[in-house]
C-alpha cells in the first residue's frame, strides 16, 4: 500500500508531466478558507515522518516505468516539505534522470533545511493569494506568527540563491486582491521577488467559484497587467 497519489498525466510544453502527491492527508502551514481540498486538521510547519514511503516509492518507480514521465510535479495535499523523506523522494526521482517540480506555498522556503532540499529542484512554485496582512491573516489562517511581509522575505531569499527556475503563482480572488491597488502591489511583489516565470490564475473551484470567482474579462485585464511587469 502507498501514501502516494497521482493525477492523470498530461502534456505541458512538449512534455510528459505526472503529478504526485506525497501526503497521507492534508498538512499544511496555512488554512486557507477557500483551499479546495478542505480544512486543515495538521496545520504544521515541521516535518512529519510517514508510513509506507518504501513501498510509495515502489509503486512511483512503477508509474515511472509505465507513464514515462519526462517531469515529475510534486504537488501535494498542503505543504510537501513537511514529509520528512522529501528529500529521499526527489532523490530517488532524479535518480531516474528525471526533471523535478516542486510546489510549496513559498514560506518555508527561507529555512536551511528546506533550501537544501528545493535545491534539489529543477522548477520550485512559489505563491501569493492576498496583498495586506489583515486579509493574509482572515483568509489564509497561517500559523500564529506568520507574516505577510516574511512571506514574501522568504520567497525573495529563497530565488536569490536558487539556480533553478522558480516559478511564481499569483491568485486572484475577488474581494481581496482584485482591485487596482492590489494589482499594483503584485506587480511590486513580482519585482522584488523576480522569478524566472509568473503564472496567474484564478479561484476555479465550483464551490468557491462563485464568492471568490472574477469575470472572464477582468481577469484577463489583470493578467495582462502581472505578466508584462
Amino acid at each position: 500500500m502507498s501514501n502516494f497519489s497521482y493525477k492523470c498525466i498530461y502534456i505541458e510544453d512538449e512534455k510528459r508531466v505526472l503529478e504526485v502527491n506525497v501526503l497521507p492527508e492534508k498538512y499544511c502551514n496555512f488554512d486557507c478558507i477557500f483551499c479546495p481540498i478542505g480544512r486543515s486538521k495538521n496545520k504544521v510547519d515541521t516535518q512529519k515522518s510517514f508510513d509506507r514511503v518504501d513501498s510509495s516509492l515502489i509503486e512511483l518507480g512503477k508509474m515511472i516505468e509505465d507513464k514515462k514521465p519526462e517531469l515529475i510535479f510534486i504537488n501535494s495535499m498542503g505543504e510537501a516539505l513537511v514529509n520528512d523523506k522529501i528529500e529521499d523522494i526527489i532523490d530517488f526521482i532524479k535518480s531516474k534522470g528525471l526533471a523535478v517540480r516542486l510546489l510549496s506555498n513559498g514560506y518555508l522556503l527561507a529555512k536551511d533545511e528546506y533550501i537544501k532540499v528545493a535545491n534539489k529542484c529543477d522548477e520550485v512554485i512559489g505563491e501569493i493569494k492576498v496583498t495586506t496582512e489583515e486579509h493574509f491573516q482572515k483568509v489564509q489562517r497561517p500559523i500564529e506568527g506568520y507574516t505577510l511581509e516574511q512571506y514574501i522575505k522568504n520567497m525573495v531569499t529563497f530565488n536569490n540563491q536558487y539556480e533553478g527556475k522558480f516559478i511564481f503563482e499569483v491568485t486572484i480572488v475577488k474581494g481581496y486582491n482584485d482591485d487596482d491597488g492590489s494589482v499594483e502591489k503584485i506587480k511590486d511583489i513580482i519585482k522584488e521577488i523576480s522569478p524566472d516565470k509568473v503564472v496567474v490564475v484564478r479561484i476555479d473551484d465550483e464551490i468557491f467559484k462563485k464568492k471568490l470567482g472574477i469575470s472572464d474579462e477582468r481577469f484577463e485585464e489583470i493578467k495582462n497587467k502581472l505578466l508584462n511587469v
